[in-house]
This record gives structure tokens, sequence and C-alpha cells, in this order.
């Protein structure tokens, strides 16, 4: 089971998220647990404060280095692996599907979501091992952004999904976009469904996709092709992309 632990000083802002859809479903399974902690309740200050004016001046509070550090130590005094401990800041690096399927190895993930104008320098350096930002962006604390790199970690764990294949086609896990999909009916105002996915020709379905996933990235996201593990098939329509672009 993987732990998950989130330090926040609104630990009511998870309520829903950690308690419906895939998430509800991952604690039914036992394929991970999580435990939202108000690391204010750390705070050795009797107002119980936990930020403070930066020294040299300037805007905006800092977080003190004391509640975050006694709050990451009461939780994983019991971890049996070394956890990641993973600060949300803009700052940080730019999260991927790769840096998801990286976390979902782990066995114990801490999440750290500051407020205010940032953190004393030290808990950077002395007590995460990992800075992750959702994008070049800025958001009012870090929950919101941790509740989505939660989402998509626990679901690629082991049954989660239901179905173990969901995850692997998913846009990104590939390295390319995902295919477009099509249900019932074959028609609907007009509009029909492209011929072959009712063909039966799974050999045929299968090129389609390929095909029309490579195109979908070229058109949306061409950037990514630069990277992508292309199959033979997807590197001539990338010649043949880049002639008709060019």
């Amino acid at each position: 089971m993987m732990k998950i632990d989130v330090l926040s000083l609104f630990p009511e802002m998870f309520e829903g998220v950690l308690h419906s859809s895939i998430m509800k479903k991952a604690q039914e399974q036992q394929a991970a647990s999580f435990t939202v902690t108000d690391f204010r309740d750390y705070s050795t200050n009797k107002h119980k404060k936990v930020d403070d004016y930066p020294y040299g001046g300037g805007a905006g509070m800092v977080l003190k280095p004391e509640p975050l550090f006694a709050a990451v130590e009461a939780v994983t005094k019991t971890s049996s692996s070394k956890p990641r401990v993973i600060l949300m800041c803009p700052q940080g690096e730019r999260f991927t599907q790769k840096k998801a399927e990286e976390l979902a190895k782990e066995q114990h993930l801490v999440f750290i979501c500051g407020h205010y104008e940032g953190y004393d320098e030290r808990i950077r350096e002395h007590l995460v091992t990992d800075e992750i930002s959702l994008g070049d962006f800025v958001l009012t604390g870090g929950e919101v952004a941790s509740m989505a790199i939660i989402d998509s970690v626990v679901r690629l764990l082991p049954d989660v999904l239901g179905n173990n294949q969901s995850a692997v086609h998913d846009s990104f896990s590939t390295g390319i976009l995902e295919h477009p999909q099509y249900t019932r009916p074959a028609t609907f105002n007009g509009l029909e469904v492209p011929p072959v996915l009712l063909s039966g020709n799974h050999a045929e379905i299968e090129k389609w996709r390929e095909e029309q996933a490579f195109l979908r990235t070229a058109q949306r996201r061409p950037e990514l092709l630069q990277e992508a593990p292309l199959t033979n098939h997807q590197k001539e329509l990338y010649q043949q992309w880049i002639q008709k672009r060019d």
C-alpha cells in the first residue's frame, strides 16, 4: 500500500477529492492511504504562527522551518522506506507523466503545501527531496497542485483503474497524445463513426489508432514528437508530415 501524507494549513480542502471517485476506490482496495495534517499543530508559537517576516525585509510572509521540520519528522518516523518529501512550489521541476510514473513506484509520499510569500530556504535545502510545479503560473497555495499530482500518481497503482491498460494508453504515457475515441450510436445527427472502427479488423483498427494518435500530436503538441519513442510507422508518418508542413 502506498502511504500519502499531506501537510497543509487547510486540510478541509482535501475532503471531497480524497474520498471520491478513483481516490476512494484506491483506499477501498488498500492500494493507497491518505492522511492530511495541519502543520500549524506543530508550531511552537503560543499563537500557532507558522510564518514570519523575511530577514532583510521585503513583501509578504515566509513559512518558518520549525513547524514543517517537526511535521515531516512526525509523519515519517514509522516509515519503512525513505519517503519522498515533495515541496509544492512554482520554482520546482515541471510536473510530467514521466514524473507521475516515477512517484508511483514509491511507498511513501509526503506533500508540503505552502502559502504566503514562500519558504524558509532551509526547508528546500535540508528537508525536501523534490520540488514540483504544475506549470509556469502561481496558485494561492500548494493544495490544488498536490491534489492534481496525487490523482495522477494514484491512478497508476495496480488495479486502481480496473483496467490496467487504461493508464498505459493515456495521453503522454506513450510520449504522444491519445487517439480519438467513439462510442454508440454509430450515427448521431448525421455524424458518422469512422468505418474502420466498425470493421472488426483489429489490425486495421490498431493501425488507424496509431496514425490518429500521431496526427493529433503533430497538430496539437508537435514538440512532443522530438522525444517520443516513435514506431517505424510513426517515423514514416513524421517524415510525411514534415514534408507536407514545409
